[in-house]
């Protein structure tokens, strides 16, 4: 019989299965709640906080929809998430005040901080929303919050206005997860890993036990979250082969579209897939994602021209056709992503109902460098969603909607940044 569901136990919300070098979080399980707890009343979930800004910006016109409310006709960069139009709101005119900074790039310091004139003489930052957030519920789970990035920067800041370095590579950030030990179990895994043999193989034998104790809905979801973490193993192994396999030689110049630093969407897919798992396990609450652009052409069919380049299109309308495929890509890619969170269950509730997904960018218009009138999305988090929330930019500052996060996240603060009041959006 398995140690954790002993006669009249019931297995820790916390339980892990462990091999050499290897433990594996569990997700919420039917079997992690008493039975006369299970009688009574369903146990609330954490709530959890996630923050995505891509920092070379969306074209707006193809983002906010004209009509406010709830009867908004969908936009071109909305219809991938048509299927999830009561998961989200779209937000418009939110911006942090007196943006100007150092480069029409340097706003990307200050979105999750509120910070004036970044980069300029004399600039210090402030902490950032995600750092706030864990500094009141970090000790709550393994990691106070994960920092993430397709590039080596971050939008995490410290109390003390300190940039927080992001992880960027996924396999990395796997093996920080699953992979634990002694210094020789840590690169025995890694060799395993490398070679292709999952994490779970390494706990098989406790998995094993514990499926035959189950319930058969714990069953199915393990079976899942299982398929999960080797899906994103085998992704991870192939997306490192590439990095080491050898490159042909050519005559002409290297180009500037190698798979491995120009798959950008790629990149963001294993991120996010990355986070699904650490918020299924509940091993953080708390994540910030920093996707990058690139002065390089994107791996994406039908994009022929530097993505950076792209975005000063200069009212092109050539150059905003294959922008917009780079970005509805990136919509798409941002709407599989909400429906892996809409389709984990925890408590028998969808785990992006307990979860505030923020989606956007730094740049309203990002051709002119632009800081007004932010693209923004909130999804999930128990929000009243479904509808197109235009903010009237006299009275409303994206502050405002960060001391909603924050207060849904259950800090106690009535202020953040230069917050004039706060944007709820609960009712």
């Amino acid at each position: 019989m398995s140690p954790y569901l002993a006669t009249g136990a019931h297995l820790p919300r916390r339980a892990f299965l462990r091999g050499a070098g290897v433990t594996l979080a569990l997700p919420f399980l039917e079997a992690m709640t008493p039975a006369f707890v299970r009688a009574a009343a369903a146990p609330r979930s954490p709530k959890r906080f996630v923050a995505m800004c891509a920092t070379l910006g969306f074209h707006t016109p193809f983002l906010h929809p004209r009509e406010s409310g709830p009867n908004y006709a969908l936009t071109p960069y909305l219809e991938p998430l048509a299927g999830l139009r009561s998961d989200f709101s779209v937000l418009s005119g939110l911006a942090h005040s007196e943006q100007n900074g150092a480069n029409g790039h340097t706003s990307e310091l200050t979105w999750l901080t509120a910070a004036k004139h970044p980069g300029l003489a004399g600039f210090k930052n402030t902490i950032s929303l995600d750092q706030l957030i864990a500094e009141k519920i970090g000790t709550q789970t393994r990691f106070p919050s994960l920092i993430l990035g397709t590039g080596s920067e971050s939008l995490s800041w410290s109390s003390s206005g300190v940039p927080l370095p992001a992880e960027s590579s996924p396999s990395r950030a796997f093996r920080q997860l699953f992979v634990e030990g002694t210094p020789a179990e840590v690169e025995a895994q890694t060799r395993s890993l490398k070679r292709g043999r999952s994490v779970l193989d390494t706990v098989l034998g406790e998995a094993k036990k514990l499926h035959r104790e189950l319930g058969h809905a714990d069953q199915q979801k393990l079976a899942e979250y299982f398929t999960a973490v080797r899906e994103l193993e085998g992704r991870l192994i192939q997306n490192e082969a590439w990095a080491h396999r050898p490159k042909p030689k050519v005559a002409a110049p290297p180009p500037t579209d190698i798979q491995s630093r120009t798959d950008a969407i790629g990149k963001m897919k294993l991120m996010q897939d990355f986070i699904v798992l650490a918020l299924q396990t509940d091993s953080t609450r708390t994540v910030t994602l920093r996707l990058s652009g690139m002065n390089a052409v994107p791996e994406i069919a039908g994009v022929s021209q530097d993505w950076h380049n792209l975005s000063h299109h200069g009212q092109d309308p050539a150059k905003i056709e294959e922008l917009k495929i780079i970005e509805l890509a990136e919509f798409r890619a941002f709407a599989d992503f909400l429906t892996k969170l809409k389709t984990v269950q925890e408590n028998g509730v969808p785990l992006l109902d307990h979860t505030a997904v923020l989606f956007g960018s730094n740049l309203g218009n990002a051709s002119a460098h632009e800081t007004k009138n932010l693209p923004l999305l909130l999804a999930g988090g128990g929000y009243r969603h479904g509808r197109h929330v235009a903010a009237d930019p006299k009275k409303q500052v994206l502050s405002n909607l960060f001391v909603s996060l924050a207060q849904h996240m259950d800090v106690a603060t009535d202020r953040f940044g230069y917050s004039t009041g706060v944007l709820d959006l609960r009712s």
